[in-house]
């Protein structure tokens, strides 16, 4: 018999989800560990149905309100309330997550989307969510910016024609025109770091479990967008040399659980892309493999600017798209148990 949602511990204080703090890491390994004892929790390594959380960037620059890119969704409150959610899931399901698998975005000021990186005539950078497409680099409204040539090693005339490259790639993908962030998600800054609520969380159940989590970068290559964690949305330059590569490791990881459950910010676009190539990949292997992808629709918001740009339906068009394709569309609140008989069904028959 599968057991019922956990109680939430004394230490979850929802109402600071969208603060940041420290995490007092000694006193909450000491409560994990008691609160394994107290439940019968048992070590993740024995899990029959093994089962991985994928968090996609919740880290400050985009959940905390007042930084670079909060996603607030048209509520404004989006991901705030979306992480108290999340993390009352994870104590809720503490006993039947089996690894928590973060993606940290990571940048460092020159990189391609960010204003330093193009330059026009007159020697202005484009604003942030400025949209810019491969007409604007082929009509000169945006060039590589030279200055930065010698810091990236590589030489203007590279720049520029790896521009035009990039632009043109993104257009025959299928892919969001090069949209110009504001600086965000800096290595080494307090935007970087994970949300301190989610982050306690994290820490919580690797302490009660003995489950390592399992972080990955992205997004630290200069010359390509890495919306999805699976892989960048460029991986060659124009002469078709090599620049990046899909995160295979990571991709066979997810293939090898029993069941995915994916939350995250924002909902149009890092969670959005990195869905999608899980479920490029999945097709290519078992379109039945799609079954076993939970994605918590009430812990991810789109990105919304107001005067700027909505995604809202987009991403809502993605989430329909998953759901038509095998995933599952599910809420925090359902608990996992419902989901158990299909999940063993599907690990019985993945290990025949």
């Amino acid at each position: 018999m599968v057991p019922k949602k956990l109680p939430l511990p004394s230490h979850f204080d929802p109402t600071t989800v969208g603060e940041i703090w420290r995490v007092p890491y000694e006193e909450r390994a000491r409560e994990a560990a008691a609160w394994a004892h107290q439940h019968g929790i048992q070590p993740a390594a024995s899990d029959a149905v093994r089962i991985a959380l994928m968090l996609v960037d919740l880290q400050n620059t985009f959940c905390i309100p007042g930084f670079e890119l909060y996603v607030g969704g048209r509520s404004g409150t989006g991901a705030v309330e979306d992480n108290q959610r999340l993390c009352a899931f994870i104590y809720s399901n503490l006993h039947l997550i089996t690894q928590i698998c973060p993606t940290m975005d990571t940048h460092q000021a020159f990189q391609i989307f960010h204003s330093i990186f193009l330059v026009n005539d007159r020697g202005e950078h484009p604003q942030p969510f400025t949209l810019v497409t491969e007409d604007d680099i082929a009509k000169g409204l945006w060039k590589f910016n030279p200055a930065i040539a010698a810091s990236l090693g590589i030489s203007e005339e590279f720049g520029q024609h790896y521009v035009r490259h990039y632009t043109h790639t993104l257009k025959a993908g299928g892919k969001y025109d090069l949209t110009i962030w504001p600086y965000h998600a800096m290595l080494g800054g307090v935007g970087h770091a994970l949300v301190p609520a989610v982050e306690e969380a994290i820490f919580f159940h690797s302490i009660a479990r003995y489950s390592q989590p399992d972080f990955q970068v992205k997004g630290d290559n200069p010359f390509t967008e890495n919306y999805s964690v699976l892989r960048p949305e460029v991986l060659t330059d124009a002469a078709g040399a090599q620049i990046a590569e899909k995160n295979t490791r990571f991709i066979n990881k997810f293939l090898d659980f029993d069941a995915v459950i994916i939350a995250g910010q924002a909902k149009s676009h890092c969670v959005a892309w990195t869905i999608e190539d899980l479920l490029l990949e999945i097709l290519a292997v078992d379109r039945k493999l799609a079954e076993k992808v939970y994605l918590l629709e009430d812990c991810s918001s789109p990105v919304v600017v107001p005067g700027f740009a909505d995604y809202t339906e987009q991403a809502d068009a993605a989430f329909r798209k998953f759901a038509e394709a095998g995933m599952h569309l599910v809420r925090s609140t359902d608990p996992i148990a419902r989901w158990h008989d299909h999940l063993h069904d599907l690990a019985t028959a993945s290990r025949a």
